[in-house]
């Protein structure tokens, strides 16, 4: 068995709307026998992972995966249970998973669910490992494999207050996205869009956090303030120390002045001969140490998010009960097994370390590790109660007097943080700190919120819903408007008018597309752009006030959609194109592929579907939202149907286009009056100003500013470039367009008909990744209409051998009545169009298939100066002869 590859879905995808991986699995000579026939394969594995008794499988009921292993099945099936149950067993709750046969034999694509996208990768390694030594007949230890497996995930999962947001802004239909492998994660979208590193905001300057990172500068600030703090001063060396510990009088504190957790921090030192022990530990963290009055009381910390208290904790050192039979450092081993107890921040509680600082504490109480204390004696291991070295903690934010609410509020502000956590000793936080000497000992920036998520004693407070309030108050939106355009053919051109549009209304727009990804005017990555990666440059932009989006075949297949869910999903039509590629290998297929544009809207949103596509009842039933259907037939049976159920449409009626609110129609504009329609006579640029018009008028623009947008989109190459540009060459024309698949040669040939031109020339080609009956198709159509023909190739073969795509155009056209002596092969697509203008007629009417749209511009601009520059010369020559 081998993984031939591994692909991840961050988002939703073809296969499922949540979070999968697809594996693709060679499982060799095992596809000729199911499992029931390889010996006592299925009873190893059952009695290895007892849990797959409980796996439903697609008979729908608990144990049906145990059924299907009796009756029959298959090693990559059971890869796919294992691959699940190895993440339930690490506390992931995931239960869906598909496998199938991709290439026969024995090829297989497994997909599954995940959680922790790294973890999971590494159990679908350890679950084809597992298989295979189970079907070889050989021992399995699964103790060493799951202890690896853990340590992954404790590695790589978000902590617990990167986990508490993320999960909270999905509770709230906020749109989020961890960034890396860390704690960042990304909120919201376009200019509302907020980014999150575990607690702290994107608000706090980089020198605010600093200001919080070091303890006696902030200590200074507050002082400033009349807030009281403990009375100390730093120092560079152990001297220093000593001297500041004999100013301010014993028992005092020793710290870095900018760890945090508590590192390298010993409280309570006593007298001069624990100063060294204290200072060396602290030494360990920074170069400088802060030597602080020890303030006696409890230690409190004050959650303040937006101005607000939002919890208080008061944190409790980590302790152990004696029983009377086992010693201190035994008791510590039995509190650590606790489930509640993990080696970081994975768990509600951290396990208790017996360190230096530990038997220091130890020692205070005159005791030591192999002490055996009575049954119910309390040790204690820390003076201080962070959670990081395992200390608990109380739930008692309705405790807090208001003076000491004040007080932590003003300090957070003193410091410049949104959210802070204020840390106060004081003998009882329900009372005035100036009434029993209390003082805040310092203040924290990206403060944990384990603590009150998860207190050891009390109610647990939402505190990551009341950090999206602040970040997202109720009035205040979470995303802008998204319009996600797919289909076959005339996406880009439906893409751009619809920009068009919104610019026009003085939105800045995002936008991907074939051309590019731009923000505003501004064409920020040039090329293809049409995938999750270009979407998510767009939605992360905080310039960006409303996003179009278009969103490729190749992009939904291989990667899924680059945001979650749209306001307006269009699907211009499905034709055949990329048959044969990524497992696309019927219109079915795309159109499966496609629809999960339409499945992504939301609720409230709209699905723009063409009426005249075969397909459109099939996306009728897939579609997640109100339905606008537009056809270029006033007349389609499936609008006048969907009209009398009160739905919205747009269509053509004697030249003009109508939209249907769902009670009445009114008129929109003629097709003459939009500009990329040349008169009315382009109808693919009808199709598509109908499916812009209805994406505008699902995001409730008026019926005047589509009309506007339509009515002032050129088909220039400014305003569309690739896509029906003519040029005007003097007494002949050159027109260059995108069209790479039969039915977009279709709508060419459409316009061609209805223009007057003495003699029509194609410079004609197609990516190499199309199939062969696609390019004998295109080249078929051709000849019916071109009097004269170069064949070109693109730059990028795709895979195909020099001069094959050529030569299948070169057979088609030829075979379907073209003259040998009207047809050039010309491989260059340069020298194609050069050759073509260049013997170019009166009259003529040239029509090239491009693949380097930018440069075939340059190409034309050139030639066309040079025959202005001619026509210069030579009128004056007759002149000066005359």
């Amino acid at each position: 068995m081998q993984i031939q590859s591994i692909q991840c879905f961050t988002g939703r995808n073809i296969h499922s709307h949540k979070p999968v991986i697809k594996i693709t699995l060679d499982i060799g000579e095992l596809y000729k026998s199911p499992t029931k026939d390889l010996g006592n394969f299925n009873d190893r594995l059952l009695a290895l992972f007892p849990g797959l008794k409980k796996h439903y499988c697609s008979l729908g009921f608990e144990g049906g995966f145990v059924e299907r292993l009796k009756e029959e099945t298959y090693i990559g099936h059971v890869t796919e249970h294992l691959i699940i149950e190895l993440q339930n067993i690490l506390g992931y709750e995931v239960n869906y998973g598909k496998t199938r046969v991709v290439e026969e034999p024995s090829l297989y694509d497994v997909v599954f669910e995940y959680k922790n996208e790294k973890c999971a990768v590494e159990c679908a390694r350890s679950a084809v490992n597992i298989v295979s030594r189970l079907t070889d007949n050989k021992e399995v230890d699964t103790e060493p494999i799951i202890n690896n497996l853990r340590s992954i995930a404790v590695e790589t999962e978000m902590g617990p207050s990167t986990k508490a947001i993320y999960e909270e802004a999905q509770k709230r239909g906020i749109p989020v996205m961890r960034i890396g492998n860390g704690s960042i994660l990304r909120l919201g979208y376009g200019k509302y869009s907020r980014v999150i590193q575990a607690s702290l905001t994107d608000l706090p300057s980089c020198i605010n956090v600093d200001i919080a990172g070091n303890k006696q500068l902030t200590k200074r600030l507050l002082m400033e303030s009349k807030i009281p703090v403990p009375d100390g001063d730093t120092a560079y060396s152990f001297e220093g120390a000593l001297q500041i510990a004999r100013e301010i009088g014993f028992p005092v504190v020793i710290k870095p002045v900018d760890s945090n957790q508590g590192k390298g921090v010993t409280l309570n030192v006593k007298n001069e001969q624990e100063i060294e022990t204290a200072y060396n530990e602290a030494k360990k963290y920074s170069r400088v140490i802060l030597v602080e009055k020890y303030v006696k009381g409890k230690d409190y910390r004050v959650l303040v998010i937006g101005n607000r208290v939002a919890a208080v904790s008061e944190r409790r050192p980590p302790f152990i009960l004696g029983d009377g039979i086992h010693t201190v450092k035994e008791l510590i081993e039995i509190e650590n097994s606790s489930n509640l107890r993990g080696d970081d921040h994975e768990r509600p509680l951290t396990k208790i370390k017996l360190d230096a600082a530990a038997l220091k504490v130890l020692k205070d109480q005159d005791i030591d590790k192999d002490h055996i204390p009575p049954f119910g004696e309390r040790i204690y291991l820390r003076y201080n109660g962070n959670l990081s070295t395992g200390g608990t903690a109380r739930e008692c934010t309705d405790e807090i007097h208001p003076y000491n609410a004040d007080i932590a509020v003003r300090a957070a502000q003193i410091i410049g943080l949104d959210i802070a956590g204020v840390d106060i000793t004081t003998e009882d936080i329900s009372t005035p700190i100036y009434d029993n000497d209390g003082a805040v000992i310092e203040i924290n920036a990206a403060p944990g919120l384990r603590m009150h998520m998860f207190p050891s004693e009390g109610k647990a407070k939402n505190v990551a819903g009341d950090i999206l309030d602040m970040m997202f108050p109720e009035t205040y939106p979470h995303s802008i408007p998204i319009v996600s355009v797919t289909g076959t053919n005339g996406k880009t051109t439906t893409t751009r008018l619809i920009r068009h549009t919104l610019t026009c209304l003085g939105k800045k727009v995002g936008m991907t597309s074939t051309s590019g990804v731009y923000i505003g005017d501004e064409c920020v990555l040039r090329g293809d752009n049409t995938g999750p990666t270009s979407a998510g440059m767009v939605l992360s932009s905080k310039e960006v006030e409303v996003a179009v989006l278009e969103t490729a075949r190749g992009g939904i297949v291989r990667k899924g959609l680059g945001y979650d869910l749209a306001d307006v999903g269009v699907i211009t039509n499905i034709a055949e194109d990329h048959i044969g590629i990524d497992g696309m290998n019927t219109l079915e297929d795309l159109a499966f592929a496609k629809s999960l544009v339409i499945e992504a809207v939301k609720s409230e949103g709209y699905s723009v579907l063409n009426a005249d596509d075969r397909f459109v009842r099939y996306f009728m039933e897939r579609a997640k939202s109100d339905i606008i259907l537009f056809s270029k037939k006033s007349n389609n049976p499936i609008v006048r149907e969907h009209m009398q159920k009160g739905k919205k449409a747009l269509y053509v009626e004697e030249d003009s286009i109508f939209i249907f609110n769902g009670k009445s129609s009114m008129a929109l504009m003629n097709v003459s009056e939009i500009p990329i329609t040349y008169g009315g006579i382009v109808e693919c640029n009808i199709e598509n100003s109908l499916a812009a018009a209805s994406a505008l008028y699902g995001l409730n623009l008026s019926v005047e500013s589509i009309r506007e947008g339509l009515a002032t989109f050129r088909p220039d190459v400014e305003s569309n470039p690739g896509r029906f540009n003519i040029m005007d060459m003097g007494n002949f024309k050159v027109m260059l367009d995108y069209s790479h698949n039969p039915a977009g040669y279709s709508e060419v040939m459409k316009f061609l008909d209805r223009i007057d031109a003495k003699r029509l020339v194609g410079i004609i080609g197609m990516p190499g990744d199309r199939d062969d009956s696609s390019i004998y198709k295109a080249g078929e159509i051709c000849s019916k209409y071109f009097s004269k023909i170069y064949i070109k190739e693109d730059n990028d073969l795709r895979g195909r051998e020099p001069g094959e795509v050529a030569a299948i155009f070169y057979d088609a056209v030829i075979s379907n009545g073209s003259k040998k002596e009207n047809v050039e092969i010309v491989y260059s697509e340069d020298r194609a169009l050069e050759k073509a203008i260049m013997d170019a007629e009166p009259g003529d009417f040239i029509v090239m298939f491009y693949e380097d749209f930018e440069r075939s511009v340059e190409v034309v601009e050139r030639i066309r100066n040079e025959l202005a520059e001619n026509t210069v010369t030579t009128g004056a020559v007759i002149q000066s002869v005359g």
